[in-house]
């Protein structure tokens, strides 16, 4: 935003009425606002893949295997996908500016700890705090957004550029990670974060205005507890899984408790009097289904992503930065598509779209099926582009169709609701294609069983929302 014509403004005459901090360019702390919060966002987005071209740095300086590499992966998205809800509801009940800043400072302050981490359970242990601090963030930042914009047109394009800002850093993840570990070294991904913090928080305290308080909204932390317990639990089973064998005591423990735990969560839910996460939601016959794409498909995704990092560093010997270049095709294709998305949908229809989308991702998947070791990356680089291009074309009609499938009040949890299935997906992506891949001398048929797990989750996915939305309670639903 241009402001430099002001400095040659005649200044009005002071009078009752004359307020100079609203005559001297009244959007300024505005836009100021939203470049917080996208700032916000972009973090969180951008320590979603900046990690994945470190694992091969990670686990040579701080020792482990692919187990505890999993876990530096993972305890983030377990602790994002299970805060996020709640994180929001205590926004509504003592104010978003502030939470979001604690959200900030939490990240931060987790980031410089990853930085220093001497050890593997150090490390995982700050990016769960790391997590803590996403979950935190990323609602809280809408609700200020929201807040900031109240004319519906104005706050559609600041919710625009907040989240081409994620999608932008996003992409640029393994690439900047690449180039960061090649100059400076696998520590470096984390304290680039310190600069984006602090000057996030110094914007959000100087500029954005506090949101509404609603003291009348209660914390479910019984469920909130009981969410942690359970995807912790069955993330655990399936990451130690593959490293002790399935029939390992310790693993079919945890199988077991995270069923229980599930069991005690939906039971909480469906008897508190505001529950974390409303069951009443799946009602919605397009709210159940869209939830369940955003599961699988980021199991799909985010599971794949984490098994070629592995793929690419240890079986190919590509260094962290030819790595991130890697990526390049797959995350690239994601923004653009992201951008047409929109006139795809109002010409086929939101379910064909994103059915379409995900056809295409799960075709790119078991057109990978021929990878072996030493693959020439001309050979893989198209079908990875494919992928991502597929996940662009869906996410955008399928976070519409959600949001659109119940009323606007409850848009907001509805929203909330789909961060964290994707995020849980993310985590039991991560955690099952992990272990299949990380067998002893059998990586490569880990990454294939990956493959096409992937193609068939993908194409279940299609297949539901198309059938769900072909019928007619799944046609009234539609925005």
């Amino acid at each position: 935003m241009r402001n430099t014509s002001l400095k040659f403004q005649t200044v009005p005459a002071a009078g009752p009425n004359f307020h100079p901090e609203k005559s001297a360019g009244s959007n300024l702390p505005t836009s100021l606002t939203l470049a917080a919060m996208s700032l916000g966002y972009g973090v969180v987005q951008l320590d979603v893949t900046i990690v994945n071209t470190a694992l091969n740095a990670i686990g040579t300086s701080l020792g482990g295997g692919v187990a505890e590499l999993q876990w530096v992966v993972s305890a983030y998205t377990i602790a994002f996908a299970a805060f996020i809800l709640t994180a929001g509801a205590l926004g509504d009940r003592i104010g978003a500016k502030q939470v979001f800043m604690a959200g900030f400072a939490i990240f931060t302050a987790a980031s410089v700890a990853c930085a220093l981490a001497s050890n593997a359970a150090i490390l995982i242990a700050a990016r769960s705090m790391q997590g803590l601090g996403a979950a935190i963030l990323v609602p809280n930042s809408l609700a200020l957004l929201s807040h900031a914009y109240p004319d519906e047109k104005q706050r559609g394009r600041a919710v625009g550029i907040w989240a081409a800002g994620a999608s932008f850093a996003l992409i640029s993840g393994p690439l900047l990670g690449g180039a960061l570990i090649a100059l400076v070294g696998w520590r470096s991904i984390f304290l680039v974060n310190l600069p984006i913090g602090l000057a996030g928080l110094w914007l959000s305290w100087r500029y954005a205005s506090e949101t509404t308080r609603s003291p009348q909204r209660e914390i479910d932390l019984p469920g909130q507890v009981a969410a942690i317990a359970a995807l912790g639990c069955l993330a655990g089973a399936i990451i130690e899984g593959g490293t002790l064998g399935w029939r390992h005591p310790f693993v079919i423990a945890a199988f077991a408790a995270s069923a229980v735990l599930a069991m005690l969560f939906v039971l909480r839910e469906r008897r508190a009097p505001q529950p974390m996460l409303p069951l009443s939601l799946f009602g919605h016959r397009l709210f159940a289904l869209t939830s369940l794409v955003g599961l699988l498909v980021n199991v799909a995704f985010y599971g794949l992503i984490f098994v070629f990092s592995l793929y690419f560093q240890h079986i190919n010997g590509l260094s962290p930065f030819a790595t991130g270049l890697a990526f390049l095709p797959m995350m690239g294709a994601v923004l653009p598509v992201n951008l047409v998305a929109a006139r795809v949908a109002e010409r086929i229809g939101a379910p064909a779209t994103i059915a379409l989308g995900a056809a295409l991702s799960a075709f790119g998947c078991l057109a990978l099926l021929g990878i072996e070791p030493g693959t020439s990356y001309w050979a893989i680089g198209a079908q990875l582009a494919i992928i991502g291009g597929g996940l662009g074309l869906l996410v955008p009609p399928l976070t519409s169709t959600l949001l659109g499938s119940v009323e606007k009040a409850r848009s907001g949890i509805a929203a909330g609701v789909l961060n964290a299935t994707r995020q849980t997906g993310s985590v039991l992506g991560v955690a099952l294609f992990g272990s299949l891949a990380g067998q002893p001398g059998a990586f490569m048929a880990g990454a294939h069983a990956s493959l096409v797990i992937s193609a068939c989750l993908l194409l279940a996915a299609g297949a539901a929302i198309w059938r769900g939305a072909s019928t007619p309670e799944g046609g009234t639903a539609r925005p």
